[in-house]
């Protein structure tokens, strides 16, 4: 069988970098990279000025990295520090850019639509906002596995119709067969129980915020009226967002966008079929860990990804790009 690289050197490489969201976060994250790549210390230096914290020193916190308001501006930080790293590295302009929920914010941002300091304000004041909407609720997030989307959406629907108070809906189309549900305990539960049922299963996820559900309105208002307030500028790379899973070119489309993805789903499985219609051949992680290297893998359309968050992944990018 022909190896990935191989069959990249047989066709020009057409690049897609994309960047992980809240969940991805990790203690130390980009610790080993700092040690060869000066741009990695330098970039926390600068968001930490920008947001008035020691990024760095939260990176090795386990409880204030944690922290849905610090987890937001530490994760962008540590994954625009590693495009920097890329983009001395890589021989040519990616052609696209996409991010996982919050990892939109780090796309648009080496999109160079919004500074590194707006950003790091930005995310930490929307991770503030998404933690005072759901003040008092007891809140809940899982994964289903092995049902078709529209399935889950209807155990949803039930959910939210049947049970008392339930508020429930899906928050991520991650890839066939997994789709991640959001909202109030009793309607993630009411709609674990029906997974039960189908004989497929489901995994509760440790978050402390439920994104991309109703509940998340209060703040996504709230985050319309900040953003209104923070110039935008054009992308310089094509980025495309998690609202329709296309590229939307227009600061106020980019921003309407933005408002919506807090309390509606991310289309991530949508987003690399696009990539896929495109011809994109090589997918690089920009970030922590390699959480989207690994749902690429399960698309409909495989795309090759490469994580770049240790030396090792790194080096083994660039010997198949070079």
């Amino acid at each position: 069988m022909t190896s990935v690289p191989d069959m990249v050197k047989k066709q020009p490489a057409r690049i897609a970098v994309i960047f992980p969201g809240q969940g991805s976060q990790a203690v130390a994250m980009t610790s080993e990279l700092a040690e060869t790549y000066p741009e990695i210390r330098d970039t926390f230096t600068e968001a930490s000025e920008a947001l008035g914290e020691d990024l760095w020193a939260i990176c090795q916190d386990e409880d204030k990295l944690n922290q849905t308001q610090y987890t937001q501006p530490a994760l962008l930080t540590a994954s625009i520090a590693i495009w920097r790293v890329l983009q001395q590295q890589l021989k040519e302009t990616p052609c696209y850019l996409a991010g996982h929920s919050l990892g939109e914010y780090s796309a648009l941002c080496a999109a160079n639509v919004i500074s590194l300091g707006h950003a790091v304000t930005l995310v930490h004041k929307r991770g503030q906002l998404m933690q005072e909407a759901v003040v008092g609720v007891d809140t809940a997030m899982a994964a289903v596995l092995g049902l078709e989307d529209n399935r889950v959406e209807n155990l949803c629907e039930q959910a939210t119709e049947h049970v008392e108070a339930a508020v429930v809906g899906a928050a991520n189309f991650n890839s066939p067969g997994q789709v991640v549900i959001s909202g109030n305990a009793a309607g993630v539960n009411a709609v674990i129980d029906k997974v039960k049922n189908t004989g497929k299963k489901s995994v509760p996820l440790k978050v402390s915020v439920p994104s991309h559900c109703a509940l998340m309105e209060p703040a996504s208002n709230a985050l319309a009226e900040i953003l209104a307030e923070i110039k935008f500028d054009q992308a310089t790379i094509p980025v495309i967002q998690n609202r329709h899973a296309r590229v939307e070119t227009s600061a106020a489309g980019i921003k309407q966008a933005l408002t919506e993805q807090l309390s509606e789903p991310v289309l991530w499985s949508k987003t690399m079929q696009e990539l896929a219609d495109k011809q994109i051949n090589i997918l690089i992680e920009c970030g922590s860990g390699n959480v989207l290297s690994n749902l690429a893998k399960r698309q409909a359309q495989p795309i090759a990804s490469y994580p770049t968050d240790k030396p090792a992944r790194l080096e083994k990018l660039l010997e198949v790009l070079l």
